[in-house]
């Protein structure tokens, strides 16, 4: 008789079975880095003097793309792994009988729609925190984890955000903008009152993220098919779209508000509730011809406060990272993008980690295509606890529903982490 792997011990087989191609892909990413830096170096000797080859220009293309896939290929290993180690690898403890009974009979219900006792079972296996007037039932643990984990895999703004767990519908903070303002005095000066501090109060309200994926119950009834993994992967990949995308660009009704939603200044403008940005200095164009390119990336990083450069990281599309791959330093003539070094770190771009999201945009007239910060700082991410299944066998005969739900939320917690680069002149 075989052994059946829980879905997080399969998890686990993959990724090591990734991991086992990973050593390959980094050689392989290297040296085609270095094969790309020859063949550019010929490119832009043959603009020097003015004789621009075409075939050239697209082997530098073709390579520049081969890096984009092999970093991306890498990457994906390399989000697997930290997100198996946050999920708890080497955890060995077992859960407790109130949580394996629950599981049971949750598996009852989604196969068969019978309830036994599950709405109590959920107290017992601690876990509700609320009443829960929309109905439905918690998936049990191991579902919601394996959930959870891919979410961290594909959500690239989910990653690297600070997230938390929260029990109710809104999380509220204050934010200190300043701290009490003091000076230096003479032994016999007065000791004049002085200002407070400004706090400013946030709210990120979690909003419902739903899916509703359909099976017969014939396949329902078939006991070798693991409830749990098809529901995961049916939900994982969609919830994870969705999120991914309202992180960026969400409107903050009915959604997260995503990062590129909020009131953009000029940077010498910078104000609290508004994201700063800088200028690439031509519109639409990021370039090393005139050196525009380096100066903004450069100009990017210097405008964050040393306190958050030092857990900052470029946020920006495959597009946007191979346009940059072609940027040299000025003075080193050192290329600004290096590829990965070893496995679990990311490509750089002048020493700083990338992250790559496909939601950013591209470079382009008055786009906004790099963000540059500390975004465990400068962006929240709420989760409301407990992932929900409503069995629906009625609507869509012989389809057996099951209406998902999950609670998001998200939004800037604080300016002053965060800025951005605008393809513009000014």
């Amino acid at each position: 008789m075989g052994i059946e792997l829980t879905p997080r011990a399969r998890g686990i087989v993959g990724v090591r079975a990734d991991s086992g191609n990973a050593t390959r892909i980094l050689a392989e990413l290297q040296k085609t880095f270095q094969d790309f830096k020859a063949e550019r170096e010929k490119e832009i000797a043959d603009l020097k003097k003015g004789m621009e080859d075409v075939v050239q220009s697209e082997k530098v293309d073709r390579i520049n793309a081969e890096i984009s896939r092999l970093q991306g290929e890498l990457d994906r290993v390399n989000a697997s792994l930290a997100a198996l180690k946050v999920g708890g690898e080497g955890e060995t403890k077992a859960p407790s009988a109130e949580k394996r009974e629950h599981a049971r009979v949750f598996n009852q219900f989604f196969r068969k729609g019978v309830e036994n006792g599950l709405r109590e079972l959920e107290a017992k296996a601690a876990l509700r925190t609320d009443s829960d007037p929309d109905g439905g039932y918690v998936v049990p643990e191991e579902m919601e984890n394996t959930i959870d984990r891919v979410l961290g895999t594909v959500s690239a703004m989910r990653s690297i955000s600070r997230v938390i767990s929260i029990s109710t519908g809104t999380y509220k903070k204050l934010v200190n903008q300043g701290g009490a303002v003091g000076g230096w005095v003479g032994e016999h000066d007065a000791r004049p009152e002085t200002a407070t501090p400004k706090l400013s109060a946030l709210e990120f309200p979690a909003m419902e993220l739903y899916a509703n994926p359909a099976a017969t119950q014939t396949l329902l009834d078939d006991s070798r098919i693991s409830i749990e993994q098809w529901l995961a992967d049916e939900v994982s990949i969609t919830f994870a779209e969705l999120e991914g995308a309202a992180f960026i660009n969400g409107s903050g009704v009915n959604q997260p508000r995503g990062l590129l939603s909020y009131d953009k200044v000029t940077d010498t403008s910078y104000a609290w509730g508004k994201l700063g940005y800088l200028a690439t200095g031509v519109a639409g164009k990021l370039s090393d011809s005139t050196h525009n390119g380096v100066d903004a990336l450069l100009d990017v990083v210097y405008a964050i406060k040393q306190g958050y450069r030092q857990n900052a990281r470029w946020l920006m599309n495959r597009s946007t990272q191979a346009a940059i791959r072609k940027l040299k330093s000025k003075q080193e003539e050192l290329y600004l993008w290096q590829p990965s070094m070893q496995l679990g770190q990311p490509a750089t771009i002048l020493g700083y980690p990338v992250v790559d999201d496909d939601n950013m945009p591209d470079i382009g007239a008055d786009e906004y295509p790099i963000a540059f910060g500390d975004f465990q700082r400068g962006y929240l991410v709420v989760d409301r606890m407990g992932i929900r299944v409503l069995r629906d066998p009625f609507t869509n005969k012989p389809y057996v529903h099951f209406y998902t739900t999950k609670r998001v939320g998200g939004g800037i917690q604080n300016f002053e982490a965060i800025k951005l680069l605008k393809a513009a002149a000014s």
